[in-house]
């Protein structure tokens, strides 16, 4: 089964997160749209990834749209991720022997980035590192706030079009 795509209804879930605190999606969303980023702390196109969406966190704040990691491993090795590459946009659990929430999302390569609507529908479905699908996300957080699009690309910076994951 592939990465679900958009238009379908988001899989409600509840995970821990880091802190231990509970998230579940759907409770979640009643405060505006959330951008789920799955990843494997050994994937080098996770690696590349998450430094930007962590310039989009920084860039638009942790307020409206929401940008909610989603880790296919251990706390340990996720604190140390989220250490190394800057995180501090909240970061959940997947169990790491069934990963319920990574197959009911038909997860086949990690990242996975899910733009979910305040309703529940996923509207962007992203897999590997897909410039245009992270601009997009970028206008969508934008138009979430009511502000025009950060820059989170710096000029002359060489950022690929694509990297599998």
């Amino acid at each position: 089964m592939a990465a679900l795509t958009a238009g379908t209804k988001a899989p409600d879930f509840e995970l821990k997160a880091l802190d231990g605190r509970s998230f579940v999606l759907s409770e979640e969303l009643a405060h505006g749209p959330i951008m789920l980023a799955f990843f494997k702390v050994s994937c080098p196109i996770c690696q590349y990834a998450f430094p930007f969406l962590e310039r989009l966190e920084r860039a638009y704040g942790h307020t409206t749209a929401r940008i909610i990691g989603v880790s296919q491993n251990d706390p340990k090795q996720t604190v140390a991720f989220s250490r190394e590459f800057g995180v501090t946009f909240p970061v959940l659990l997947d169990d790491t022997e069934s990963y319920p929430v990574s197959n009911a999302y038909g997860l086949t390569n990690v990242p996975s980035v899910f733009w979910v609507g305040q309703d529940g529908e996923i509207e962007i479905s992203s897999v590997g590192w897909v410039k245009a699908d992270f601009e997009e996300v970028s206008r969508k957080m934008a138009e979430a706030r009511n502000i025009p699009p950060a820059l989170v690309f710096k000029p002359g910076e060489d950022v690929r079009d694509f990297r599998a994951g």
